[in-house]
């Protein structure tokens, strides 16, 4: 029967069920949902809001993205159903059986978890990881999720309606509730995953949807010098500030006219936003009201059908200070619905995303990925390794950049001397590409990542 790249997610994606979901899926026909060759389509998957629960309380975030009241509605298997109702060839328990064997028969912890470990200080997760003389597991150590592995199987043997209408929603809900948290099984019922359309912005060959506003320097090829990476960063900055700022005024298409969207991915607006950046100086882009959103598992998958996945998963960074650890179900709860911090009080928006899983289609190429790394690998020409390990900076909600450590510090104090504020950030991003009969793929080392193949 074979296998779809849909048909690998249940199986790539993280050992905890992370419910804040984008999924993009190019299929063997040149159907793809999201991004971006006609006929298009999207499946978004992100947190049925609650917020009639707690009116106001959009106005008050500050230090309460941590309060139990900020769950929203788990709904990536929503979305896996409808991308394998879609695409999928294999049945849907199947896809479930390497992460419940994972999860009940245990794994060694990796380098990268092992070193957070100890920074659990959340008394109902840091249990599950501590061996049976109470002591906290370690790198190399095997941990075990034998509850979340029960939840796993009997979504894999029932279908997903037992997570949203039966047994696991019912406990879920109460779980949440005896915590503090408003989410009824109401919530849970009503939920769905939404298709629609994609837009179509060409970059070059590619069909992408941003990038404009760096686009417009026509940079052929990297920057060597000192001077010349700090005027390419200070510039990439620049469009990442611009780019924070709108953010408030996209949201919940369902509920919203989508002209201002639009709007941002047009050439002309791009122009007007590069026209007001200099090269010499920075600018104060003034108080953005969302909270900074982090925290996230993607994965790039290439099946040899053609058919393409980019998925990107969170339950938002914070979420180990939420809390909730839902004991009959083993399952982690999110902080998603903090997202709509900064914006007007509403009940059952879809929180806004920073997400942006991508697959990108030329006439001779496919590539998918979920990063950072685009301008390095089609602009500068680098392999997926050198493109993935180059520094990259992130501006935060008050307007901080935050480069890698590895970048170099004369190109740092440059930028600082051109007014931006510094500070520290960790990234990473994994990509796997086609181009003609060869493939490549790279996963990030900064976790220790390493790409598969079969």
């Amino acid at each position: 029967m074979g296998c779809s790249t849909i048909d690998s997610l249940p199986e790539c994606c993280p050992i905890f069920p992370i419910f804040w979901s984008s999924i993009n899926v190019n299929s063997s026909p040149g159907q793809i949902l999201t991004l971006l060759t006609s006929p298009s389509l999207s499946v978004i998957v992100s947190n049925l809001a609650n917020l009639h629960s707690f009116p106001g309380r959009l106005s008050v975030c500050g230090g309460e993205a941590g309060n139990v009241q900020w769950i929203g509605v788990p709904g990536e298997i929503r979305g896996y159903e409808a991308a394998h109702r879609l695409y999928g060839k294999l049945p849907w328990a199947d896809l479930f059986q390497p992460t419940i064997k994972l999860a009940r028969e245990g794994f060694p912890i990796p380098y990268y978890q092992g070193q957070h470990i100890p920074r659990i200080n959340n008394t109902s997760i840091r249990k599950l990881y501590l061996d049976k003389n109470g002591n906290l597991l370690k790198t190399g150590d095997t941990v075990k999720f034998e509850k979340l592995a029960d939840t796993l199987e009997m979504i894999a043997n029932e279908g997903p309606d037992v997570f949203y209408n039966g047994t696991i929603a019912k406990n879920l809900t109460s779980d949440i509730q005896d915590a503090g948290g408003n989410l009824t099984r109401k919530d849970l019922e009503l939920y769905e995953a939404k298709v629609t359309d994609a837009w179509n912005i060409s970059l070059g060959e590619y069909k992408l949807l941003i990038l404009n506003i760096m686009k417009g320097y026509k940079m052929e090829s990297e920057p060597k010098t000192t001077d010349e990476k700090i005027l390419f960063y200070h510039r990439y900055i620049e469009a990442l500030k611009f780019a924070n700022e709108l953010k408030t005024n996209i949201s919940d298409p369902n509920f919203s006219s989508d002209e201002m969207a639009k709007k941002l991915t047009q050439d002309s607006f791009a122009d007007s936003k590069r026209s007001l950046i200099s090269s010499d100086k920075t600018r104060d882009p003034g108080i953005n009201l969302y909270l900074d959103s982090i925290g996230t598992t993607h994965v790039s998958v290439l099946a040899e059908d053609g058919s393409a996945v980019s998925v990107t998963s969170s339950i938002n960074d914070e979420s180990i200070r939420l809390r909730v650890l839902s004991p009959s179900t083993g399952i982690i709860l999110n902080n998603q619905l903090s997202d709509f911090c900064g914006r007007a009080d509403s009940s059952l928006l879809r929180p806004p995303s920073n997400m942006a899983p991508s697959v990108l289609k030329s006439p001779s190429k496919t590539l998918v990925i979920g990063g950072l790394a685009l301008m390095n690998h089609l602009w500068f020409g680098k392999s997926l390794k050198e493109a993935i390990i180059t520094p990259v900076v992130l501006v935060d909600s008050k307007s901080e950049v935050k480069p890698e450590p590895k970048l170099e510090k004369d190109v740092v104090d440059g930028l600082e001397a051109l007014g931006h504020k510094i500070a520290k950030f960790y990234n990473t991003v994994n990509a796997v590409e086609k181009a003609g009969s060869c493939i490549s793929a790279w996963s990030d080392e900064r976790k220790k990542g390493k790409a598969a193949g079969y």
